[in-house]
């Protein structure tokens, strides 16, 4: 049966230990409190339903008008959010996607040819390797370090860059993600310059997924979308922008010196134009879509803030446990004892105190001794999920 699929199919597909232990805890009737979450029209947010429905129920999508770029209306009006971030995108230079992941497809696709390699940090969310091996592109790790904050590890993304040459495979772009998922961490200035001058001098692109973007603790960060030195391809979309991943509305917004981004463009548009996978009730619903998310992000930023002085209020009065910086996103990362393998730790919390964590290795770090916990989890809920977590941990050292 192997050889009748595909070999960039060939995933293990064997539930995880830690999966079989929360459908056997969730089959027992048992509580979970979830400091996982990551849907946020499950965490009791307020919408305005009435003016999103209106919305889309727009009667200009009953009339067909392909346009490979997606609706000139929904363009300018992510325009218009980049315009309010301080940079400036025409809407010529975007293409919508109904996901990130579709739009990794299409830059994956523009970019390299099957075994060709793509640079991606380590620690960070473990979708890319399904992207990549969908596209037949070979994902190359390099790491972000940690020392009184994230930083990006140069002498690891150098090395791949040259080990890559050697081999005569290419890297033909490097990923980042601004901020990281799960790390919180935004590309500072200084790296960004670094970047850029690496990928000059090898002939390569800037992914960069900025779906978080707008959920910085501190002041308004860089975007990548008004990075014009090199090649540049800024991803977003309205799943984290304005909490409403079901529907489904993404983007690439190009940038970078003019002859290389009008090619991209070209060759982005004839891609597209294969797909075209947008639905019109949605495009024509975008400008409404993105107003409202000055609303839901009040409220996200407000739980985000909660729970993170929560978690250090808690921190505080033991030793066992710490947190590392965040400065944006969703999620916070914890430093705890070496007791076993991460894993073992999040299955013994569910069992033991039924607190549902991720553990770290989901997300490639390097050791043990990392668990991952969302800062969007209903406030009374993560409240008590963190005090039971820290109980255990000072029972189990």
């Amino acid at each position: 049966m192997r050889n009748f699929f595909a070999r960039r199919t060939s995933w293990n597909l064997t539930a995880n230990r830690y999966s079989e232990a929360l459908e056997a805890h969730r089959r027992a009737g048992k509580e979970v409190l979830d400091l996982t979450a990551s849907n946020p029209t499950r965490i009791g947010l307020h919408y305005r339903k009435e003016e999103l429905l209106r919305a889309l129920g727009n009667p200009q999508a009953l009339t067909y008008e392909p346009q490979a770029h997606g609706l000139l209306s929904a363009r300018e009006a992510v325009s218009a959010y980049y315009e309010s971030l301080g940079s400036r995108i025409s809407p010529e230079n975007l293409i919508l996607t109904t996901s990130t992941s579709e739009a990794y497809s299409f830059l994956f696709r523009l970019l390299c040819d099957p075994g060709d390699r793509v640079l991606v940090p380590t620690p960070s969310y473990p979708l890319f390797v399904f992207l990549g091996d969908l596209q037949d592109v070979q994902l190359v790790p390099y790491e972000l370090v940690y020392d009184h904050g994230w930083q990006i590890d140069f002498h690891s993304l150098r090395g791949a860059v040259e080990r890559a040459r050697a081999e005569g495979k290419p890297c033909k772009a490097v990923l980042v993600v601004h901020p990281n998922n799960p790390t919180g961490s935004f590309v500072k200035p200084d790296e960004v310059q670094q970047l850029n001058r690496i990928c000059e001098s090898n002939q390569m692109a800037i992914i960069a997924d900025e779906v978080f973007l707008d959920y910085s603790l501190s002041s308004r960060p860089f975007t990548f979308s008004s990075n014009s030195e090199v090649l540049t391809f800024a991803l977003s979309g309205l799943s984290k922008i304005s909490a409403l991943p079901q529907m489904k509305v993404a983007w690439i917004a190009a940038n970078g010196p003019e002859e290389l981004k009008a090619e991209a463009m070209k060759r982005l548009e004839v891609i597209a134009d294969t797909y075209l996978s947008m639905n019109a009730p949605v495009q024509w619903a975008v400008p409404v879509m993105l107003t409202g998310r000055h609303d839901i992000q009040q409220q996200m930023m407000q739980r985000i803030r909660t729970n993170l002085a929560e978690l250090d209020a808690q921190l505080v009065a033991q030793k066992l446990c710490r947190r590392l910086e965040v400065e944006g996103g969703w999620y916070a990362v914890l430093r705890v004892p070496v007791t076993g393998s991460d894993e073992d730790l999040a299955i013994e919390l569910l069992r033991a105190t039924d607190v549902l964590v991720q553990p770290g290795h989901f997300y490639d770090f390097a050791a043990d001794g990392y668990l991952v916990i969302s800062l969007i989890t209903p406030a009374d809920e993560f409240a008590e999920g963190i005090r039971r977590l820290l109980a255990l941990l000072a029972k189990l050292v």
